[in-house]
């Protein structure tokens, strides 16, 4: 318990107020904080944390009171976010000081939990410091850094409602939190060397980094090693048998025995793939300029050609790589850190030694990069060692098998990354909520966050309407899930694809953690329409009596955007939502929609044509058939020299045409997603995707290298007419037959690929003004996946603007199905004022 003395003015009647600050304010150094407030304005009280917040009374002269009211949010910690303050004046009591009292247990959850924060500039400065007690201590943080969300066990924020709360601290550590003159002044996670967590390097037994002679289990060698199939002195001499288990050891110094993150470091250095602990789960690393690692790293993974994340040391390794503007920087260099997909540049020229290598990133038009977060990040790359050893630049990918959820128990990860790492670099502070990274991008000089996760989640989303206690399940690929009650909504961290069972599993206990963190107990569940889906039928699963609501997947898509924007529903808005597949209320794949809606309800106002999916998974992953649909659908024959022709295995094109012409395997679809891979096969680009979206991502690369081309009016849809209400339909027959005709000319696939960017943008502006001449709606959201795209989200949007319209896009939550489950919350969970809003209530095709 910390005391001072206050003062007041000779004659004035002291008065005592009440005041309690909602918000993100535990675990930021709010306490602390208010505690130098008051002892600064010589107010007597105290301040604790409960579940409601952050409680203070603070006695004193009135106007000290008053100023200490007024200050309280605007001088809040960095870290902090202040939804809320309110003020009651209560009894005075006389007290003597003002104290930080123990955090009072009980009562409705209301407090907001912080993610976790890149290590901040003090404690980096402390970590190259060899005068400084935490040299080199790979777990340092302060009150502005550091876990957060991923060690919170309960609430109130304290130490014993952490994973930090098996490491009790040693005397230093505990005058370093009772001071308040200290930057660690009541910081939960605090440690040292002496009493905190520790790290230990363990090599895989009988793996390919062998060793001869004879060690000890600390891993002390008393020969040089050889990594199998290296040459002596190739580099792979690290004196690291099998099966070692290097500890990182608490004692007087920082260590004893060999140091772990210099011996993964000389391996990283030398070709191993090491599966390394993070924040929110294991990364598997290895050197991302040395293009056997990363070939080997991908051949293990199953990765096929999805571009790897790259950890990079600092800004000036990756800047002659990739085109970096002022957003672009601020968000690599903040405290959130996430991966930012950055545009290469055509002139690129590495810095010795930090040249990727091209299995990275083949085929993408960018580069994934992430600057260090974590203590342990900065040491693996250098920091504190001679002339920064060690590899500049890191992959750095989530650490599971293809389709998993992330790895954070120490024993999984042996067992379960067996096979993929050479070593594990891991420590003793466990992971309580898995949290993988986040992934965003700039379109247009705004944010573009396509994974939301470490760094944002848990911050809640200020919804523009109420909605009653419940949760909404998502999708059942990128999914998140969502609480919501009253005007929040706490979107999950990115949980993954629903096919396995892992990830299922890994949903219901994140959900049950941010229900306890939240003190949401919902009353309904929300899911997606697809009666398939694994998410739809984990609802139902967990229902428990409750109501289940089903929201159109496309309704959902624009009603985030909706949200997220600010909307509240009383206005509709044209939704242009654009993906690979959603299920449509006829029981086709829809994906190309323009819909009329507002929370209450949609209709459906035009659409893509619809073609069939033959095939249904097949055709996704092999986008060549997707083309040829496309062409029979147009009335095109498949020329034997066309690309997509071409990519057919013998025999494969007489047996897909057979299944086309009787509808065999062939769901209809009006997804713009599935039209992007068909152009992209038919333009020679991609005819096998290894990863979703891989088509589409390599046409858009392709787009931003073509030269500056003219409008071609070929490149159109025809437009079918809306008779009795049906919808539009947008038939892409003779722009397929435009591209087909460049193609066999021999016009270059970039150029093809520009202009079937122009030709979408130009379909959406020429719908939307459409439907505006019909419903006299001026505001269109831009929504789904396909609007990852930035060539043709910022087209989609300068045209729209240039006709009048008021255009919404996704920042802070993911376009893709990553951001469905806020969708679907607003619309199944709203409490709705019917009255105001001019839509009907049902949805209409």
């Amino acid at each position: 318990m910390t005391t001072a003395r206050p003062g007041t003015a000779p004659g004035t009647a002291p008065r005592r107020s009440r005041v309690v600050v909602r918000g993100v304010v535990q675990g930021v150094g709010f306490r602390p904080y208010v505690y130098a407030l008051a002892t600064g304005l010589r107010l007597s009280g105290h301040v604790t944390n409960t579940a409601d917040g952050v409680v203070a009374e603070v006695e004193g002269d009135p106007a000290d009171v008053a100023a200490f009211c007024a200050r309280v949010a605007p001088d809040a910690p960095p870290l902090a976010r202040v939804d809320s303050v309110e003020t009651a004046d209560v009894a005075a009591s006389g007290d003597s000081g003002f104290t930080i009292v123990p955090s009072r247990q009980g009562g409705a959850v209301r407090t907001l939990v912080p993610p976790d924060t890149a290590t901040c500039d003090d404690c980096l400065a402390e970590l190259a410091d060899p005068a400084d007690r935490r040299y080199l201590h790979p777990f340092i943080t302060c009150t502005h850094c550091g876990p957060r969300f991923t060690i919170v066990t309960g609430l109130p924020y304290d130490r014993v409602h952490t994973t930090m709360a098996d490491f009790p601290m040693c005397p230093d550590c505990a005058r370093e939190y009772g001071d308040p003159a200290d930057r660690r002044f009541h910081a939960q996670p605090v440690a040292c060397p002496h009493c905190g967590p520790r790290l230990r390097l363990v090599t895989a037994p009988g793996g390919r980094w062998t060793a001869s002679g004879t060690e000890s289990c600390s891993g002390v060698a008393s020969r040089p090693g050889t990594r199998r199939g290296a040459a002596p002195g190739s580099g792979a001499d690290l004196g690291i048998r099998p099966g070692a288990d290097l500890g990182m050891r608490p004692g007087p110094g920082p260590g004893t025995g060999i140091d772990p993150i210099a011996a993964a470091r000389r391996m990283l250095a030398a070709g191993a793939i090491l599966a390394v602990k993070g924040l929110g789960g294991y990364h598997l690393a290895c050197d991302a300029t040395n293009p056997d690692a990363v070939a080997e790293l991908r051949r293990r993974k199953a990765r096929g050609d999805k571009p790897f994340a790259m950890m990079a040391a600092d800004l000036a390794d990756i800047e002659p790589l990739v085109h970096l503007g002022p957003l672009e920087r601020q968000l690599l260099t903040g405290n959130v850190r996430p991966v930012v997909l950055l545009r290469r540049r055509d002139d690129a020229r590495p810095r010795p030694g930090a040249a990727p290598a091209q299995a990275v990133a083949p085929g993408s038009p960018d580069l994934g990069v992430m600057l260090p977060y974590t203590p342990v990040h900065h040491l693996l790359l250098g920091l504190g060692t001679p002339d920064g050893e060690g590899p500049r630049l890191l992959v750095m990918t989530s650490g599971n098998l293809s389709g998993e959820p992330i790895v954070t128990d120490d024993a999984e990860a042996l067992t379960r990354l067996d096979g993929l790492a050479d070593a594990w670099l891991l420590h003793d502070r466990p992971i309580h909520v898995p949290c993988d990274d986040s992934v965003v991008r700039v379109c247009d000089g705004e944010q573009l966050t396509l994974r939301r996760s470490r760094g944002y989640a848990p911050l809640p989303v200020t919804l523009p309407v109420e909605v009653a206690p419940a949760l909404a399940v998502g999708g059942d690929l990128k999914n998140t899930f969502c609480l919501g009650e009253g005007r929040k909504a706490w979107l999950s961290a990115h949980i993954g694809d629903m096919d396995d069972l892992a990830t299922q599993l890994a949903l219901a206990s994140a959900e049950r953690q941010l229900e306890s963190v939240t003190g949401v107990r919902p009353g309904l569940l929300a899911a997606d329409r697809h009666p398939a889906y694994r998410s739809t039928r984990w609802a139902r699963r967990h229902a428990v009596g409750r109501p289940v609501v089903t929201v159109q997947h496309h309704h959902a898509h624009v009603a985030a955007a909706m949200a997220e924007n600010g909307l509240d529903g009383t206005r509709p808005v044209i939704g242009v939502a654009f993906d690979g597949t959603g299920y449509g209320l006829d029981g086709a794949v829809w994906g190309g929609e323009f819909l009329v809606a507002d929370y209450a309800g949609f209709t459906r106002f035009a659409h893509l044509a619809y073609v069939p999916l033959p095939g249904g998974d097949a055709a996704v992953r092999r986008p060549y058939r997707m083309a040829l649909a496309h062409l029979r659908a147009a009335g095109l024959t498949a020329d034997p020299a066309l690309p997509c022709t071409r990519a057919c295995e013998p025999g494969e094109l007489s047996v897909l045409e057979q299944q086309l012409a009787r509808e065999l395997n062939c769901v209809p679809t009006s997804s713009m997603g599935r039209l992007f891979d068909a152009v992209s096969s038919l333009a020679g680009i991609c005819h096998h995707a290894g990863y979703e979206a891989q088509a589409a991502i390599e046409l858009e690369a392709a787009a931003l290298r073509a030269p500056a081309v003219a409008e071609d009016g070929r490149y159109a849809f025809r437009l079918g007419p809306r008779r009795s209400g049906a919808p539009l339909t947008a038939d892409p027959a003779p722009l397929l037959t435009a591209v087909a005709a460049d193609v066999l000319d021999g016009t270059c696939a970039a150029v093809v690929a520009a202009r079937f960017h122009r030709a979408v943008a130009r379909l959406v502006r020429t719908v939307c003004a459409a439907a505006r001449g019909e419903t006299g709606v001026e505001t269109v959201a831009l929504t789904g996946g396909v609007f990852a795209n930035t060539v043709l989200s910022s087209g989609c949007a300068q045209g729209l603007r240039e006709d009048g319209f008021t255009v919404l896009r996704h920042r802070l939550i993911p376009p893709n199905d990553g951001g469905l489950a806020l969708g679907q919350l607003v619309v199944a969970a709203r409490v709705p004022d019917r009255a105001a809003s001019g839509m009907p209530r049902r949805e209409r095709q």
